[in-house]
């Protein structure tokens, strides 16, 4: 399957909005669709003043959906908010995913762009021992993706929800950077 990501560019920030305003998107991320709420969510992004890195994932070559990472170094308040149910090492980081194209969901893209997007993260960032992905429990779609990709449950907490119609119950997922050992298998 042909998967890229790009980064976000303010020439996306319309797209963004209309991906935001989408019901099921709309449901978990809760973000405001108006261009002027994207610029500020994500201006800092583009501008550089904001580290988390924010890519749109083109799938065949048709734009489907928005991938972001950061490190929980840069969160601190984040990390803090999951101390009582994990321990964030050093350099961790997180990821948060949508596609945005209903059409799209069910069909295994999900995994496959969740999957190559940990590939290139692990190149992209070789200091970052493991990647912590809370998701709310009620989310299976999104945990389930999660598993297919290799991570594991870790534990269960009480956490902001996204949306405030939402119950404050989490799951947290943990993958651990592959050894070199499972690199080398993986390339043979």
């Amino acid at each position: 399957m042909d998967i890229a990501f790009r980064p976000i560019t303010r020439d996306d920030f319309r797209m963004i909005g209309s991906w935001f305003a989408e019901p099921l998107v709309s449901w978990w991320w809760a973000e405001d669709p108006a261009l002027s709420a994207v610029e500020t969510e994500y201006g800092p992004v583009v501008a550089g003043t904001d580290p988390m890195e924010v890519f749109i994932v083109v799938i065949a070559g048709r734009e489907a959906g928005l991938i972001q990472r950061y490190r929980f170094d840069d969160e601190p308040s984040y990390a803090q908010e999951l101390g009582p149910a994990v321990v964030v090492p050093p350099q961790a980081m997180s990821i948060d995913y949508l596609l945005a194209d209903e059409a799209t969901r069910g069909s295994g893209l999900g995994t496959a762009m969740v999957g190559a997007f940990v590939e290139r993260l692990w190149a992209d960032h070789p200091n970052c021992p493991c990647l912590i992905v809370p998701v709310h429990a009620d989310n299976r779609a999104s945990w389930r993706t999660l598993e297919r990709c290799g991570f594991t449950r870790i534990a269960e907490c009480d956490l902001e929800p996204d949306n405030p119609e939402h119950t404050p119950h989490h799951v947290i997922y943990r993958l651990d950077r592959p050894t070199r050992d499972a690199d080398r298998a993986l390339t043979r």
